[in-house]
């Protein structure tokens, strides 16, 4: 098997890793009312249960990066990712609290291993490709997220239990992700050697890309954690149509993510995350003005498209900071989108119950207007790739997306 191909079935094998972990996703954010109701959670309990799980995921990715010292991330994944998928169906399954913590506890700790060994391995992918595919991975994500979405809507619509909504999703893609880790591709090569550490120093540059990860996050988990509420309990919607603004989000991620690849080849990732947090910070603003929930639907679409490119990008940012350390910096960046998590959710709920829900849209708006400030940590002709940046062989560019043709 040639390189190129291998590289080919790591790449479809890993965005399809990608989906999966959008549909579970999904299924669990935009059901918690149900998950909610269920299992008698009260408001003031809620927000512990929803901190759990980011707090369990960034011990995770801490306990990843260390063991990808031991093996490869591919390994971790393929572990992971059928953990997820059985701790969502456990969520469906038991009937007093204490199940619904357990579940959600295996959930957060097998995620939090997911996304640090699956970011590792998109970032070690894009510098085999030499060009930006970041952005292609979490759009197989946002797919996902889309379908899952879509299935908690029908769930909800015909009332079906959490159980019956969640067995399908995990009947189909458990033995699908097991099958197709077997094409996961490690690093790019025999000289490529990942050191222990980002060395002296090293996190003090990270951490720029660490707040931008955080605050991407905060703005993110408000759509997941509090967009089906405050369609419902502020916009007067349905429960039904409270789904609705999830999918919304993840339709326009997926739109953006799929061009968003395309626009960093062509003006560098620092232009598009620019261009992204305005976008973003133009849909809080929306959300938190809405008279209705047709309104809070359009901010909704403009926070997907703007925050979409943020995240992807942040994780190839490290990837270039420390091409030596990649696996590091991706799991020590990782445990902040846990941090986002861990903060958006609470924050929000305190100042809409303290003030008003509205107003607590303004917060995560001002918080993702930071990465403006921040911008420059994402580079310009090194973080652009296309022409110039794909891997050349003699005098030929090669496009290994395409199998190797000349461009």
């Amino acid at each position: 098997m040639t390189d190129d191909v291998r590289l080919r079935r790591g790449r479809g094998a890993l965005g399809f890793s990608f989906f999966a972990q959008g549909v579970a996703f999904a299924l669990l954010v935009t059901r918690i009312p149900a998950i909610q109701d269920r299992y008698g959670i009260s408001d003031g309990l809620l927000p512990a249960f929803l901190a759990a799980v980011p707090i369990l995921a960034g011990v995770s990715s801490v306990a990843t990066e260390h063991l990808v010292r031991r093996v490869p991330p591919s390994v971790v994944l393929r572990w992971a990712q059928p953990l997820v998928l059985l701790s969502l169906l456990g969520v469906g399954t038991g009937g007093q609290m204490w199940h619904v913590a357990v579940a959600l506890g295996a959930f957060g700790l097998s995620v939090g291993a997911l996304d640090a060994s699956m970011n590792m391995l998109g970032v070690s992918l894009q510098r085999a490709y030499g060009r930006s595919i970041m952005l292609g991975f979490h759009a197989a994500y946002s797919l996902g997220g889309i379908l899952g979405a879509s299935a908690a809507w029908a769930g909800a619509h015909w009332h079906l239990s959490l159980f019956t909504g969640y067995l399908p999703a995990v009947v189909v893609l458990v033995p699908l992700v097991v099958v197709l880790s077997r094409r996961y591709v490690d690093g790019t090569g025999p000289g490529e050697v990942q050191e222990k550490g980002l060395g002296d120093g090293g996190f003090k540059l990270l951490l720029p890309l660490c707040l931008v990860m955080a605050c991407a996050y905060i703005g993110d988990s408000t759509v997941a954690n509090w967009s089906a509420k405050y369609l419902q309990d502020v916009l007067g919607s349905s429960e039904q149509t409270a789904t609705v603004p999830y999918n919304v989000y993840m339709v326009t991620t997926l739109i953006g993510r799929a061009v968003g690849d395309l626009g960093v080849r062509r003006f560098g990732a620092a232009a598009v995350v620019r261009a992204g947090t305005l976008v973003a910070a133009a849909g809080f603003a929306v959300v938190a003005a809405a008279p209705g929930a047709w309104v809070g639907m359009l901010g909704f679409t403009l926070l997907g498209i703007g925050l979409c490119v943020i995240v992807p990008q942040t994780f190839a940012a490290a990837g270039r900071l420390f091409p030596g350390a990649s696996d590091t910096a991706v799991a020590r960046l990782n445990i902040f989108n846990y941090v986002g998590f861990l903060i958006g959710s609470p924050l929000v709920g305190a100042v809409g119950d303290a003030w008003s829900y509205r107003g607590a849209m303004l917060v995560p708006m001002a918080l993702v207007l930071v990465t403006l400030l921040q911008a420059r940590s994402f580079g310009s002709d090194k973080a652009r790739y296309g022409v110039g940046h794909e891997r050349r062989a003699g005098d030929r560019v090669v496009d290994v997306g395409r199998g190797g043709n000349e461009v």
